[in-house]
C-alpha cells in the first residue's frame, strides 16, 4: 500500500463510441461516480477502444503494467457476439474475484430483469484491480455501489495506492487497525 494519488483508468468498450458514432455516456457516469465518493487524491484517465478480445486485453495490459491501481471497464459483458470483455479480462488476470460479479448482478437485478443477462466480474493483473461494469450510468452507480466498500481494502491488500470515501456515500470496509 502507499500514500501516493490513486492512478484510475476507465476503458470503454464499444465500436460505436470508438467510432465517434455514439456518445460514450459510460465513461463520463463512471468518473463522475468516483468523484462523487473519493475523497483521497487519485487522477483518472479515460479510453475507448472497440470492442473484440484482443484489442481489449492489449489495452487492460498497458493500463495494468503501466500502473494504474484500479481499471473500471465499462462495456462489452453482455451475450452478443462482440461483447467479449470478460474473455479478455481472463487473458490477462492473475486471479478472479468472482463476488464482486455476484454481487453487481444480484443488485442489478432488483431494477432489471435482464441484469442476469449481465457476464460482469473482478479479476487482478499485479497490484491493479479490474472491475467491469454496465455502461448505463444509472447501471454503473448501482454495480459500484453495490461492490466499492470492498475496492480500499482490496487494493490494500495488493500493495496499491490507498484509497479512501466519503463514507456519507460509501463506506470503504477495513478490519479494524488497517
Amino acid at each position: 500500500m502507499t500514500n501516493r494519488a490513486a492512478r484510475i483508468a476507465i476503458l470503454t468498450v464499444s465500436d460505436r463510441a470508438s467510432r465517434g458514432e455514439y456518445q460514450d455516456k459510460g465513461g463520463p457516469g463512471a468518473e463522475d461516480w468516483l468523484r462523487g465518493v473519493i475523497t483521497s487524491p487519485m487522477r483518472i484517465d479515460r479510453h475507448i477502444v472497440p470492442d473484440g478480445r484482443e484489442v481489449v486485453a492489449g489495452k487492460l495490459r498497458d493500463l495494468a503494467d503501466g500502473g494504474a491501481d484500479l481499471i473500471l471497464v465499462t462495456g462489452g459483458t453482455g451475450p452478443a457476439p462482440r461483447d467479449l470483455t470478460p474473455e479478455a479480462v481472463a487473458d490477462v488476470m492473475d486471479r478472479e474475484l468472482p463476488g464482486f460479479g455476484e454481487e453487481m448482478r444480484r443488485a442489478s437485478l432488483r431494477e432489471v430483469p435482464t441484469a442476469i443477462l449481465s457476464r460482469q466480474t473482478a479479476a487482478t493483473r499485479g497490484r491493479t484491480l479490474i472491475i467491469t461494469i454496465p455502461g448505463k450510468p444509472s447501471a454503473i452507480a448501482t454495480c459500484l455501489d453495490a461492490v466499492f466498500a470492498a475496492v480500499p481494502y482490496c487494493l490494500d491488500l495488493m500493495g496499491a495506492a490507498r484509497i479512501e470515501t466519503d463514507p456519507a456515500r460509501i463506506a470503504a470496509f477495513r478490519p479494524k487497525g488497517t
